[in-house]
């Protein structure tokens, strides 16, 4: 069966290869009223996730983001199996950096930066369009997939040029490797953390919220500067990623600054166009005791 699966994930691949965007987007419009209308893909937890972040909004305000948010999605699907068969280039050409300069000065200085954001617009093209666009070497982190096959193809293709993914299984050791260079670890740190012990608790979007501690407790043990990237739609396949400087001394700041200071800078990209976050996910699904 996993052999089976991964043939016929080779096959789709193949397919997005010789397919144009401007087709692939009319698929996307087809997907997103498949799914939206006949499926109700988790269309329980966008919506109670929706009511819950913007108490204020009518129901009628509340549908129209979650139609947004799933045509997005299905955006956001076809890019990612797009990607697998897209050059570094053709993805920078679409996945632009601004605001690099304070990061091309640590570099300069041999620190190694942390890079934290969250599941908002597209997030998965940032490993490939990376490494031509910044002197630091990039290592980002992935969840392995059970079917063996395919975790390695997506190994082999998920990132080109100089760029580095690694286990997310793995990221104590990630963080004590030798690059031999100034590096930027990319970690996208707003899932629901597994446990409520460990986690900073804040308010975001109106609600208590468990925040992962992974990157402010790496960025507090080797005082590793903290850089937020915050990926903005230009139009349809086109995007602008503008970073900017959370921490630049994690050790000298209080104890869940940096995590709240991160989840703070997402909470304002959310409320400036809020279709692009991804509300599917069950991200307050834990509670405080």
């Amino acid at each position: 069966m996993e052999t089976a699966t991964y043939y016929l994930f080779r096959f789709f691949i193949a397919l997005f290869r010789i397919i144009p965007f401007r087709i692939l987007y009319f698929i996307s419009d087809l997907v997103y009223l498949l799914v939206f209308y006949a499926v109700g893909y988790r269309k329980k937890v966008v919506l109670k996730n929706l009511r819950n972040s913007f108490p204020d909004k009518t129901e009628s305000e509340i549908l129209v983001i979650a139609k947004g948010f799933y045509h997005h999605l299905t955006d956001i699907l076809i890019e990612s199996l797009k990607a697998f068969t897209m050059t570094e280039d053709e993805v920078i050409k679409r996945y632009r950096y601004k605001n690099t300069d304070f990061l091309e000065a640590f570099h300069k200085q041999g620190k190694s930066v942390i890079c934290v954001a969250g599941h908002y617009n597209n997030w998965e093209w940032g490993g490939i369009a990376s490494g031509k666009q910044l002197s630091h070497l990039p290592v980002g982190f992935y969840k392995p997939l059970s079917n063996k096959r395919i975790d390695a193809f997506v190994r082999r293709t998920r990132v080109q040029g100089r760029s580095v993914l690694v286990s997310i299984l793995n990221t104590a050791t990630v963080f004590e490797t030798d690059y031999k260079e100034p590096a930027i670890f990319y970690m996208v740190a707003d899932q629901s953390p597994s446990s409520p012990r460990m986690a900073h608790w804040m308010n975001f979007l109106n609600q208590d919220t468990a925040v992962l501690h992974g990157p402010e407790k790496y960025a507090r043990f080797y005082n590793m500067p903290v850089a937020y990237a915050w990926a903005r739609k230009i139009k349809r396949g086109h995007y602008e990623v503008e970073f900017s400087l959370l921490v630049e001394n994690p050790q000298a700041t209080p104890k869940g600054a940096i995590s709240e200071a991160f989840m703070k800078t997402l909470e304002k990209a959310i409320l400036e166009a809020p279709q692009f976050y991804l509300w599917s996910h069950k991200r307050w699904k834990l509670v405080r005791k």
